[in-house]
This record gives structure tokens, C-alpha cells and sequence, in this order.
């Protein structure tokens, strides 16, 4: 298919979607099942680029399984997450800012994803319509980043959920393994994950171009919705988290700040 037809298709798949989202919440009054949404819409997005692709077949495999295999387990454990608990404060904090107006601005808000998602799909679209065959070093950069990527990701949200689980944890900050080292390892194994198809990517046509997706991603994790908005909560809401943010890395997994010091003054 040729690409300009799959890009619409894809566009408007993800305007359907995230407009069905909308509705949804409208009835439910919680926007929190636009996470799973999007995870899911994105993984599905994957397998339908890689299908109409035109592109080697192998660049092609390697899209429709990294994606939908990402996509499936970050929709499940966000539906899980999400479903049937209260609507998350970041999203409960919009609404209350836009009062009368929440219901359009959401609408604009679930189609803002629908834009972002199509910007992610760059990913995707890349090497499924590179007629030449990604090579044996970029596929395997591929696996082996993608499988960190996923793995790691996957290993902080048991973690996380684990350290909830437990009553006395309860108002505590997660100190346990991933976290120890980063306040949001999650969100830096996604950032991982989106520099995956990079390097599949890295000796075909138009592959400066899939920079952009790992690039939106940890802006929009670093800047705009992701820790600004989550740690002005968490700040205020649980004990030691001011220390937490002093001590350990934003994003990249890094040795905590008073240890390094401890160390220092052992070598001195």
C-alpha cells in the first residue's frame, strides 16, 4: 500500500480512537483509560504499518513484533492500573482547571494524543517502507535494545506495583530495585524503547528521522506531562519525597547522589 494511504489510514484509526476515548470518559467522568488507549492504539498502529509496508521484509517483522508485543503489555498493565480505580490526579487536576469548559478541552486533549501517536508512528513507517534490508548489526542492536527497553520497563512497574500493594508502604516512596536508582525508570525504558527503531533503522532512507519519535518522548516525559506534572503531587503528598528528588536522577538510572559523595570521601 502506498504510504500516503496508510498514513491516512493510520490517522484517521487514531482520531476514531481516542474520539471513542472521549465518549467514554464523558460517561465514566475519568480520563485515565486515554493511557491504555494510547499504548494500544500504537501497538495496532505497528502491525497495520508493517503489513502495508512495502519496505524488506525483515525491517518489517521486526516492527510488527516490537510493537505489538510493547504495546500489548503497556495496555494491559495501564488498563489494570487504571480500570475501575479513581480517575488519576493529573487528569482530575485538569478538569478541575477548566471547570465548565472540561469536556471540550478534554476532547482537544484526547486528540492532542491522537497527534502525538501519529509523530511516535514515524518509528514504525520508517524502516516497514525502506526497501532495503536493515543489517544484520542494526537487527540485532534492535533486539537487544528493544529487550531492555521492554524488560526494564516491565521489571519497574512490578516493582512499583508490589511496594503499593503493601499496606505499610502506604504514602512511602519506592526506593526498591529500578527506583533506587531513578524516580521514574518506567518512563526511561520508554524513552529506550523508541531509540530501538533508530538503530534498525540507523543505514536505511530517511533514519535521521526516527530520531524524533525518542526524542518527543523524553521531552514530553521530562518538560510537559510526565515528571512536572506527576512530582508537583508527589512533592506534596508523600513523606521524603523532597529528599528523594535531591538524591536520585530524574530519568537515567545513576548511583544516588549521597553515595557517590560516601564514596568520595572513602577514595580521600
Amino acid at each position: 500500500m502506498p504510504v500516503v494511504a496508510t498514513v491516512s489510514i493510520v490517522v484517521i484509526g487514531f482520531v476514531l480512537m481516542f474520539s471513542v476515548a472521549w465518549l467514554w470518559q464523558l460517561r465514566t467522568e475519568n480520563a485515565g483509560m486515554v493511557d491504555p488507549v494510547w499504548a494500544a492504539s500504537l501497538g495496532a498502529a505497528a502491525v497495520f504499518i508493517a503489513a502495508c509496508g512495502t519496505g524488506a521484509i525483515v525491517n518489517r517483522v521486526c516492527v510488527a513484533a516490537g510493537g505489538a508485543v510493547w504495546g500489548a503489555r503497556l495496555a494491559r498493565h495501564l488498563w489494570r492500573r487504571n480500570h475501575g480505580k479513581p480517575e488519576d490526579p493529573r487528569y482530575r487536576a485538569f478538569r478541575k482547571r477548566w471547570g465548565a469548559h472540561a469536556a471540550r478541552n478534554m476532547l482537544g486533549f484526547f486528540q492532542l494524543q491522537a497527534f502525538i501517536s501519529m509523530l511516535l508512528a514515524i518509528a514504525f513507517l520508517v524502516p516497514a517502507y525502506a526497501s532495503d534490508a536493515a543489517s544484520p548489526l542494526g537487527v540485532a542492536g534492535f533486539v537487544a535494545i528493544w529487550a531492555i527497553a521492554v524488560s526494564g520497563e516491565a521489571a519497574s512497574d512490578r516493582q512499583l506495583k508490589r511496594f503499593v500493594a503493601d499496606p505499610a508502604h502506604r504514602g512511602k516512596v519506592c526506593r526498591e530495585g529500578w527506583w533506587r536508582y531513578s524516580r521514574h525508570p518506567n518512563y526511561f525504558f520508554e524513552c529506550v524503547h523508541w531509540l530501538a527503531y533508530t538503530v534498525l533503522s540507523i543505514e536505511l532512507p530517511w533514519a535521521w528521522a526516527t530520531l524524533a519519535p525518542p526524542v518527543l518522548m523524553a521531552w514530553l516525559l521530562l518538560k510537559v506531562s510526565g515528571i512536572p506534572v506527576l512530582e508537583a503531587r508527589l512533592a506534596e503528598t508523600r513523606d521524603g519525597y523532597r529528599d528523594y528528588m535531591r538524591t536520585t536522577s530524574a530519568l537515567i538510572p545513576w548511583p544516588r547522589r549521597q553515595a557517590r559523595m560516601s564514596r568520595r570521601r572513602t577514595w580521600r
